[in-house]
């Protein structure tokens, strides 16, 4: 009865003092982190860079305790490594996907295809870059939902980065009646554009006509303007050219738009 009830106060022990080493070693990996996140080497990396650094960092942590707590209660490493040897291969054919992912944030991190900020579209979603994890990237909408994209599906798709570039060009159509002067449509239309303090003058802003039918013409607008500036520029350069149209007893002016991005 002595032995059984040595061998229990032992174990007892060592589950309490491993709680214990859990507790504090989160504890302590939470400080860690905010530490590391306000080391000056690491706040001067790349925003990119700087998440998945951190990132590393929690993980690597988590492992070194996790295996703190495994010698705390007594596992011989030896039959743990051995185990986990074992066990490596089943793991790693069961998270193909997750070590997909991994890879595919090491190559974002690398190749730096967007940053953090940068307003993209990828597999069918766009959003602005809110970060980019060891396994995922989170992209806000601009109705603000939020978009976790795996990692290793961003390095296999087609990625546009909208921001990359200091300027855009927005591209509208319009139908006016085929009764309508096209040298005077154009001329209208141009008066526009020149008017709006967004519409870069180099490039110059594009006028001319496009198609038509036989009861219809068809005008093909494009105006560059400074990226941040590219919504502005496409609402209103739709609703002046309309008011313009209007004002100008131009028959039937209508809007198709071309561009949806």
């Amino acid at each position: 009865m002595a032995a059984i009830a040595a061998l229990c106060t032992t174990i007892v022990g060592k589950i309490l003092l491993s709680i214990l080493v859990y507790i504090i070693g989160k504890a302590v990996i939470g400080k860690i982190l905010q530490l590391a996140s306000k080391i000056k080497s690491i706040e001067a990396l790349d925003p990119n860079v700087r998440t998945f650094t951190v990132s590393a960092i929690k993980w690597i942590l988590y492992v070194v305790l996790i295996v703190s707590i495994v010698a705390i209660l007594g596992v011989p490493m030896a039959s743990v490594i051995t185990v986990l040897g074992t066990a490596g291969a089943a793991v790693a054919l069961a998270l193909q996907g997750s070590l997909s992912n991994l890879a595919g944030g090491i190559m974002l991190v690398i190749f730096k295809p967007f940053k953090v900020g940068d307003y993209v579209e990828t597999s069918g979603v766009q959003g602005v870059v809110r970060s980019i994890n060891l396994f995922y990237t989170v992209l806000i909408t601009l109705d603000n939902k939020c978009i976790t994209v795996p990692n290793g599906t961003l390095m296999n798709a087609n990625v546009i980065d909208y921001s990359t570039e200091p300027t855009r060009r927005v591209d509208l159509t319009f139908l006016t009646a085929r009764s309508e002067e096209p040298a005077r449509i154009q001329a209208l239309m141009k008066e526009v554009m020149a008017a709006n303090d967004k519409v870069l003058a180099d490039p110059a802003p594009f006028a001319q006509i496009s198609g038509g039918t036989n009861e219809a013409l068809e005008f093909t607008v494009r105006a560059w303007c400074a990226t941040a500036d590219y919504w502005d520029v496409y609402f209103a350069l739709i609703q002046e050219i309309s008011e313009k149209l209007g004002a100008n007893s131009v028959q039937s002016p209508a809007v198709r738009i071309i561009t949806d991005k």
